[in-house]
């Protein structure tokens, strides 16, 4: 299988790397220090289950050089979807597909808008991993899981498909029959997660172990729960509980949002938080804590500001 990592970094690059080892036909999309390490030195991963690299690795910043492919996994912040849609667009055989592997709930829509329906699959990644130095991405636990589905159900063949070569690949892979469900039920932790931790510069242990944050953070995961239905998502009813649970069984995140705060980058705010505060005066839906988050951090919605 001919694949494309459109955006190498830690999420993109991880599970290129590792289909890479498997013997698909991966080439990566990346650009500045991380290509030319990457093209000197090979991909180096830092795994907890053991190191390993890709060297010589495929690599390019530009998309077109590439020609068609089979699958495009689209990894790319969410603030650059729409762009890097637009570049994918000359990987494209009759046959192949994007599977979006954003943090938020919209990627999907925007990217088959450009790209034209049925091209489409959702995906929900399940990682931590990040660049550690340039050519070098870090594992940082041991949950390495995507969900894949139809926009419009129920599972394909090509899912299947997918499925089975992401699974062969050493990472688990689930193929759902409801998109909507499957992105949601993780956008509730997610937008959730990223907002309370960036709002409190704190990684997701302080969520449970101090009972003013948590206090705060539950009404965060309710009132995303409850966008979500009011958009016509079927979530189970426990699904805050499931979140409090996963987050009390794992160890502690740091979402990727308080990474970029930290380091002056510009942040995925109004893919997350903000697209609950967004829907939230769509549908009627009172959400306080995101819109409090959200007007908190939107100073530094571009990067951190000049002082």
């Amino acid at each position: 299988m001919r694949i494309a990592i459109m955006g190498s970094g830690g999420i993109g690059g991880y599970y290129g790397a590792r289909l890479a080892q498997n013997g698909e036909d991966v080439v990566f999309v990346a650009r500045g220090a991380h290509l030319d390490a990457m093209r000197s030195n090979g991909l180096q991963i830092r795994d907890r289950k053991g190191d390993f690299a890709i060297n010589p690795v495929q690599a390019t910043d530009d998309p077109a050089s590439i020609g068609p492919v089979d699958v495009v996994l689209l990894c790319v912040k969410l603030y650059d979807t729409e762009a890097s849609a637009k570049l994918v667009k000359p990987l494209l055989g009759p046959d192949s597909v994007v599977v979006t592997l954003q943090n938020g709930v919209e990627a999907p829509d925007i990217v088959a808008r450009v790209i034209g329906p049925g091209r489409t699959i959702g995906g929900a990644a399940y990682i931590s991993s990040t660049i550690e130095a340039p050519g070098i991405i870090r594992h940082n636990n041991d949950l390495a899981r995507i969900d894949i589905g139809e926009p419009d159900g129920p599972v394909s063949d090509r899912v299947r498909t997918l499925a089975a070569a992401f699974n062969s690949a050493g990472f688990t892979t689930n193929a759902v029959d409801d998109m909507a469900a499957l992105l949601w039920t993780k956008f509730v932790l997610l937008a959730s997660n990223s907002g309370m931790a960036s709002l409190t510069r704190q990684d997701s242990g302080a969520f449970i172990s101090d009972p003013a944050i948590e206090l705060v953070w539950r009404r965060a995961l309710a009132e995303t729960a409850a966008v979500g239905r009011a958009k016509g998502v079927a979530l189970d009813d426990d699904i805050a509980e499931s979140c409090v649970k996963w987050v009390r069984d794992n160890p502690p995140i740091k979402p990727s949002m308080l990474v970029d705060l930290e380091r002056g980058r510009p942040l995925e705010l109004d893919w997350l938080t903000g697209t609950i505060h967004r829907l939230g005066l769509e549908t009627a839906v009172p959400t306080p804590t995101h819109d409090t988050i959200y007007a908190a951090l939107h100073p530094f919605v571009n990067g951190t500001p000049a002082s």
